[in-house]
């Protein structure tokens, strides 16, 4: 028998950071939460950083995930937001290893792919194949929430794919040889 095991994905924002918690057990997949934590009436990037560290925190303690999976900053144009950003990253990267678990970090790209098949998908995309993956009723306000499970699955992803030595063209290639991962 496997050992449960609990993937908690970050999408790290200074106004809304997304988060999704999954489950792994028998090899199958199942989403536990999803949320955001609003930061936009924040006043100061100071107390922002502060309220996502205490956030993700709460969020270690209470699901207790055996690893942390954020996306990273992609490189833009405006390098003050990308600043921000990466010290939005950083903070809860922070909380995670305040609390001695595990981090892994992935492009917005390579979680698109892992996803989508696409590391070009919308928003939209990622959080529909997540819908369909994961048997979501209703999709949340902000897909900054998809965002933060998208880390989660992608992470599942990466771990086991690497480790079959096997890659995948296209999400329907890699459903053809895992039909057991669609929830």
């Amino acid at each position: 028998m496997e050992e449960e095991r609990i993937i908690l994905g970050i999408d790290p924002g200074t106004n809304i950071m997304g988060y999704g918690i999954i489950s792994i057990l028998n090899k199958k997949m199942k989403m536990v939460q999803m949320g955001v934590i609003h930061l936009e009436k924040l006043d100061g990037h100071a107390l922002k950083l502060k309220r996502i560290f205490e956030r993700t925190v709460q969020l270690v303690d209470e699901y207790n995930p055996d690893e942390v999976s954020l996306e990273a900053p992609f490189f833009g144009k405006n390098v003050q937001s990308m600043l921000k950003l990466g010290r939005a990253q950083g903070v809860a990267m922070a909380a995670a290893l305040y609390r001695d678990v595990p981090i892994f970090e992935y492009t917005p790209k390579k979680i698109k792919k892992s996803i989508t098949g696409n590391g070009n998908a919308s928003k939209v995309q990622v959080a529909s194949m997540l819908q369909s993956l994961f048997d979501i009723k209703s999709m949340p306000k902000h897909l900054d929430a998809t965002d933060g499970l998208a880390a989660a699955a992608c992470h599942y992803f990466q771990r086991n794919d690497s480790s079959s030595g096997k890659s995948y063209s296209s999400w329907s290639s890699f459903l053809k040889d895992n039909p057991d991962k669609l929830a």
